[in-house]
């Protein structure tokens, strides 16, 4: 069970006290009894999309908002009940969430894949790479959030450009993020200078190519350096 914390415009007759959600399909019922009857004949076991990544402790589907309009709106309604920012989206046709889950075993023998959290990401748009990120309050502390931002980046990478995520941020997303910013910036520096260790004239690095290889919008890098203060700028002439 989860207290949940804020408020989420779900259909009157699911005002109760408690309400009881399909792990699976993440359809509502205002009485147990109800889900485990429903639990006794959905056809989920997953997320209804595809399987894009897979290790031994989690995975991660895509699920087209518009193929799965119903899971995907029951996924708002219910990330809208653990952030107070979000802007409830009730066409999610133009969006693709990206769940992640842990593979878990049943006590028959059937594998399930249980949400844990996911991310969204809007069809077609050229900037942000990143719409709506949530950790469901049970998982989290487990890295599963840089584990989200660190995938979509890599999915930008995967497209060719560089991305950013949809503003405004909240105050634990912008810490989120630019945490993850400088670390994967940093890391990134470290390594090219142990490249170039030894040689006499060391080669500038650029912000862009910081860009391309990490799919962090330059805006960002830029950000990151200044706040580091190891960003030098020149200018010719």
């Amino acid at each position: 069970m989860l207290d949940t914390w804020y408020y989420s415009p779900f259909p009157r007759e699911f005002h109760k006290e408690v309400l009881y959600i399909c792990d699976f399909c993440l359809n509502q019922f205002v009485e147990k009894k109800q889900k485990d009857e429903h639990m006794l004949l959905c056809d989920l076991r997953a997320p209804p999309g595809d399987m894009i990544y897979r290790d031994n402790d989690v995975a991660m589907f895509e699920v087209d908002g518009l193929l799965q309009r119903i899971f995907c709106e029951n996924l708002c309604l219910i990330s809208k009940l653990f952030l107070d920012h979000k802007t409830l989206r009730y066409d999610c046709s133009p969006f693709r969430y990206y769940v992640l889950t842990e593979p878990r075993v049943q006590p028959d023998g059937t594998p399930t894949h249980l949400m844990v959290g996911y991310f969204s990401k809007e069809k077609g748009c050229l900037e942000n790479n990143l719409s709506c990120i949530l950790v469901l309050p049970g998982s989290q502390r487990n890295g599963y959030g840089k584990f989200l931002i660190e995938f979509s980046y890599e999915l930008s990478l995967i497209e060719g450009k560089s991305g950013t995520p949809e503003r405004p941020l909240s105050d634990l997303g912008f810490r989120s993020y630019l945490s993850w910013w400088t670390y994967r910036i940093l890391t990134l520096l470290n390594d090219w200078m142990e490249e170039q260790r030894g040689l006499k004239d060391l080669p500038t690095i650029s912000i862009q190519k910081i860009s391309d290889q990490t799919g962090i919008d330059p805006n960002d890098i830029n950000y990151v350096l200044e706040n580091y203060k190891i960003i030098r700028q020149s200018s010719n002439g």
